[in-house]
């Protein structure tokens, strides 16, 4: 921020009437100052060089260059410049996307003014702000995937097991003593729970994630 503790904002967005309602909204706040206009991220990045903002609103979704492309190519340039990414909906690999490019932010654009405000600000002193479904998809990224053997049932591992040791159909229900359509099913359920298509494919998977003791 300079001297005069005034934010010089940008805008990025190829939505005419968004970047006029942000426009109005900054002209409430006197430490804000409405700097630049883009409506595209390749413009975004050529305005970088002219009128240097302190803080960046930008839009992800939009033609010629996305926001984040935009994103990485001003701060490969100036990584002083703090970048805001804004958008209308929650999508993972947007938020990881943008995250990953050096935006310090991620808000969707049905946060309050003053919320708004004061994420621009927080910026500035280096601090992020990330919307709550931001928050929640980074949380669900972070968290290790369900193995799949925690969905077999304990008589599906069994089967899973023998079908692993090479028994036949009607060797495994002999050996479970169950009927040979059991069997059946529980082969059926098997490969869809471990999302392969055969025998061999659920066999292969089974030994090489060790889902069964050879």
């Amino acid at each position: 921020m300079n001297d005069a503790q005034i934010v010089r904002v940008m805008l990025v967005d190829d939505h005419n009437v968004v970047r006029s309602g942000l426009a109005t909204f900054l002209r409430a706040y006197e430490d804000l100052e409405l700097v630049a206009e883009a409506k595209n991220g390749r413009e975004a990045v050529r305005l970088c060089h002219e009128k240097q903002p302190d803080v960046i609103l930008m839009d992800l979704m939009m033609p010629e260059m996305d926001g984040i492309e935009a994103t990485k190519a001003i701060l490969a340039e100036n990584p002083g410049i703090k970048i805001i990414a804004m958008t209308s909906f929650e999508d993972e690999q947007l938020v990881q996307g943008v995250l990953a490019a050096g935006a310090i932010s991620y808000l969707l654009k049905n946060i309050t003014s003053d919320e708004l405000a004061k994420a621009i600000r927080d910026a500035v002193s280096g601090r992020s702000t990330l919307s709550p479904e931001a928050a929640k998809v980074l949380i669900q990224a972070t968290r290790p995937s369900k193995q799949p053997l925690f969905d077999l049932t304990e008589r599906e591992q069994d089967v899973l097991n023998l079908v692993v040791q090479g028994q036949s159909n009607q060797q495994i229900a002999d050996s479970l003593v169950i009927s040979l359509a059991t069997v059946k099913a529980h082969i059926s359920n098997i490969l869809s729970k471990l999302q392969v298509s055969s025998r061999a494919e659920a066999i292969s998977y089974a030994v090489k994630h060790k889902l069964v003791s050879l």
